[in-house]
């Protein structure tokens, strides 16, 4: 069992090095880090224009306003209020744009990345890559937004009856659903060569999962450890999200590592991840 465990040590040891999943986790991190900015925008926005300006008063605020001063709560709301008063179709398209650009950075770094991990060559031109990162960071920008209105405002629409129980129940499996999707053509359409759909599914499970995992680790770190009011507490809040961002990048990294360790048992002659843990037929 020792020897089992240090193999496997050994193995993640070698593929962070040999990878380096740690510097590219670094470079999707910052991207994604420059994205949320533009993101949060676009999702203010896209509640004003759907009518759904109660999600923020009624379950956002709220659950923000504890943790600030009182002064930074009021403006923090000031602005958004000043977003749901004015038209946001210019807000919307012009954070969209600018969400578009950043997510197609970190897309692009995730193409590096899978392709290191793929041990492969990136033979495609910019021409190639520029449009598809833009399509891919379009359609995984849909799925973050959508996973995130789904959570928000599910409730709000059906919140009584059996109806709002599902819906309730629902709308966590619509935002895993999305962000499985998102995983998925990530990992099918980043590298250069693609993976069969076959080998994009257990490591899309472990990212979601791991995810979800660090997610709540988050909130928790937010909603009850951390205070906001001190000066100390608003540092800490970036470096948290900042971890946050990083772990996340990391976790995808391993979830396509895994992918292609899976893919490695089931070829011939390939010393994959059951090998080395000692159970492979």
């Amino acid at each position: 069992m020792t020897a089992r465990a240090k193999r496997f040590v050994n193995l993640w040891v070698d593929l962070f090095n040999k990878h380096e999943l740690l510097d590219h986790a670094s470079s999707i991190s910052f991207a994604v880090l420059k994205a949320l900015v533009p993101l949060t925008l676009l999702g203010l926005a896209v509640l004003g224009v759907a009518g759904q300006r109660h999600a923020w008063r009624d379950t956002i605020f709220p659950g923000l306003k504890p943790h600030v001063q009182p002064a930074t709560a009021n403006a923090i709301d000031t602005a958004v209020e000043k977003i749901f008063s004015q038209d946001s179709i210019g807000l919307i398209v012009f954070a969209s744009l600018m969400a578009l650009w950043y997510i197609s950075g970190s897309v692009r770094g995730v193409m590096s990345a899978t392709n290191g991990i793929y041990e492969r060559e990136e033979t495609r031109s910019w021409k190639v890559r520029y449009p598809l990162s833009i399509g891919l960071a379009a359609a995984i920008a849909v799925c973050l937004v959508g996973s995130t209105l789904a959570v928000l405002v599910g409730p709000e629409i059906f919140s009584g009856g059996a109806v709002g129980v599902v819906v309730a129940i629902g709308r966590w499996l619509v935002a895993a659903a999305l962000l499985t999707l998102a995983v998925g053509l990530l990992v099918r359409y980043a590298p250069v060569e693609p993976r069969s759909k076959g080998w994009v599914s257990g490591g899309s499970i472990l990212v979601i999962l791991a995810w979800i995992a660090a997610s709540m680790i988050f909130r928790l770190l937010v909603t009850t450890l951390l205070n906001f009011k001190t000066a100390t507490g608003s540092l800490g809040v970036f470096l948290v999200l900042t971890g946050y961002v990083y772990t996340s990048s990391i976790i995808f990294l391993l979830g396509v590592e895994v992918d292609e360790l899976l893919r490695e048992d089931a070829a011939e002659d390939e010393r994959g991840l059951l090998e080395v843990l000692g159970i492979a037929r």
